[in-house]
């Protein structure tokens, strides 16, 4: 089964004399890079803006806030520095022109959650280990103060940014499950390829399910060795499946505690709902579904006549003894 794939924003947050550090090294304006290893000089060509800075930051930064009729003291943060970027599996086999569109996508919901105008670069880098995207922004509110604290908040506000960039980010790339988040929020949310591993294994179900219903008295011997072989890979297809219902049990009490509301719910929507709520019951019907689909491919396997359970459970115990006299 594929690695799960994450999206990731960190926010950092920059005073004074450390914001020419880091135009250094999102600019790539030192020739060496001794103290990030990571660093591929050879690559460096390959990196794009998506923003270029017209001024140094610093300078930038004090342009803004100057414009904007703000007070700083000496411990005012200047600029955020957002890092976009996704676990590496999900940039396995994407072209340069698949990157650009990730990171132009990532700069969209940047500039929906923060005045455009403030940002002073975004750019891509494809020279370490793994594609990422610095965007530096002037902290200026819409009312134009300079209050870092209100636009990133505290650990909550965080989470909240965290899980709003998933939502508009799964939306083109339904693969992403949210990053950081996920563990502060309890995994209240169940990633596409959980419902597709239990597609593939509702499927694996109703082929048993047929092989089953075919065992008859003539065909005996030939159909007890066809499900034991099928067997080999069912039962562990079961048991990842009960990893991953256990990890998101929290959607599964809700989903099972609702049902009955949420179908009358869903029922009577109307154009008058709102979208957002829409989606909200259906996907709480979809986990409930989930719920049910994995409960019925547990289920079938009480189906199987004891006398082939002996059998099976006799086999899997001598191929154990023959690895383990190896």
């Amino acid at each position: 089964m594929a690695n799960a794939q994450y999206a990731i924003l960190r926010f950092a947050k920059y005073k004074g004399p450390e914001i020419s550090g880091i135009e250094a090294h999102n600019e790539r304006t030192k020739e060496k890079y001794a103290s990030n290893p990571d660093i591929d000089p050879s690559r460096t060509h390959l990196n794009f803006h998506l923003i270029k800075p017209e001024r140094k930051y610093r300078a930038e930064s004090e342009r803004q806030i100057a414009e904007a009729g703000c007070r700083t003291r000496s411990d005012s943060v200047r600029v955020v520095e957002a890092l976009i970027t996704a676990t590496p599996e999900f940039f396995k086999g994407k072209k340069r022109s698949d990157l650009k569109e990730f990171f132009n996508e990532a700069l969209e919901f940047i500039k929906q959650n923060q005045t455009p105008e403030t940002i002073i670069s975004a750019v891509v880098h494809l020279d370490e280990k793994s594609p990422h995207m610095h965007l530096c922004f002037v902290p200026l509110t819409e009312d134009k103060r300079l209050c870092a604290k209100e636009i990133l908040g505290n650990k909550k506000k965080l989470t909240q940014w965290q899980d709003k960039y998933w939502e508009h980010m799964v939306k083109k790339y339904p693969d992403l499950e949210r990053g950081e988040s996920a563990s502060e929020t309890g995994r209240d949310h169940i990633p596409t390829r959980v419902f597709k591993q239990m597609t593939r294994l509702t499927k694996q179900k109703e082929k048993l399910d047929a092989m089953l219903s075919d065992v008859k008295f003539t065909n005996y011997k030939d159909r007890t060795s066809q499900v034991m072989d099928f067997l080999d890979k069912y039962i562990p297809d079961v048991a990842a499946m009960e990893t991953q219902m256990k990890k998101y049990q929290k959607c599964f009490i809700t989903a099972e505690s609702e049902k009955k509301a949420l179908k009358k719910k869903n029922d009577d929507l109307t154009a008058a709902l709102e979208k957002s709520q829409q989606q909200s019951t259906l996907k709480k019907l979809q986990e409930a579904k989930l719920q049910q689909d994995y409960a019925d491919a547990c289920a079938i396997l009480d189906r199987i006549p004891p006398e082939i359970i002996r059998e099976y459970t006799n086999r899997s115990t001598k191929k154990q003894e023959v690895r383990h006299y190896r």
